[in-house]
């Protein structure tokens, strides 16, 4: 096993399916039997989850920044609450935790609490971003990843890895099978903001990009057996 431990980065436009906006409790349910194959394999499992299929704070420009920030961070709480319920369902051990205080929904985000629950094989979503506003879902992901001393980032897209452009719009489009953290950021390519990529650079933590629309891509990405892009330090 190359990675054990894992930090998953979900958007919340994938726990809502075929729907524009909400959760679609089907597809989340079908995407939580995915990572509970990984979780009975013995990869242990953090999860960020975003809050898009609900609210994008950068998006709104008639309200104070901080205060749509923090209204999106509410969303990735449900979507977090959700997901686990579907993990609860399928009897996986799961615990919701939070980046801003909410004791009657979920636990207080603790890193070496988080840690434990991940050595006793629980699965472990976090909600609230960074708990803090003006940063990213993606960066909080790579913030938490480097807190658990996770092995690998994975982050799950609706395309098979990074590309020179974008592949629904450019049919000559390059995908690359691995590229470096800077060529990432000097070439603009849009996978996650800059500051998740240079934390994840800093702290030499690889990331891979896969295709989550694909069933069983997950397993196969963390095996090594598909054409997921691996982004990682200059070898």
């Amino acid at each position: 096993m190359k990675y054990k431990r894992i930090l998953l980065k979900l958007s919340g436009e994938v726990l809502a399916g075929q729907k524009s906006h909400g959760i679609d409790f089907e597809r989340t349910l079908e995407l939580a039997k995915e990572i509970k194959e990984c979780v009975d394999a013995g990869y242990e499992i953090g999860i960020v989850v975003g809050g898009g299929n609900f609210w994008r704070g950068k998006s709104n420009e008639f309200m104070d920044r901080a205060t749509s920030d923090y209204i999106g961070m509410m969303g990735t709480v449900m979507n977090s609450l959700a997901l686990g319920d579907a993990f609860k369902q399928l009897d996986v051990p799961v615990r919701v935790q939070t980046g801003i205080e909410m004791r009657q929904v979920a636990e207080f985000y603790i890193k070496d609490r988080a840690t434990r629950h991940l050595e006793k094989g629980r699965v472990v979503i976090f909600g609230c971003g960074t708990g803090s506003p003006f940063f990213s879902t993606d960066t909080a992901a790579a913030l938490r990843a480097a807190e658990i001393r996770a092995n690998v980032l994975v982050k799950a897209t609706k395309v098979d890895g990074v590309y020179d452009k974008d592949p629904k719009k450019h049919e000559d489009a390059k995908k690359y099978d691995k590229i470096t953290y800077l060529d990432v950021i000097n070439k603009g390519l849009n996978v996650m903001d800059s500051t998740a990529i240079t934390l994840c650079m800093e702290e030499e933590i690889p990331i891979l990009v896969f295709n989550i629309l694909k069933k069983g891509n997950l397993k196969k990405t963390l095996e090594g057996k598909s054409s997921a892009t691996l982004i990682k330090k200059a070898s």
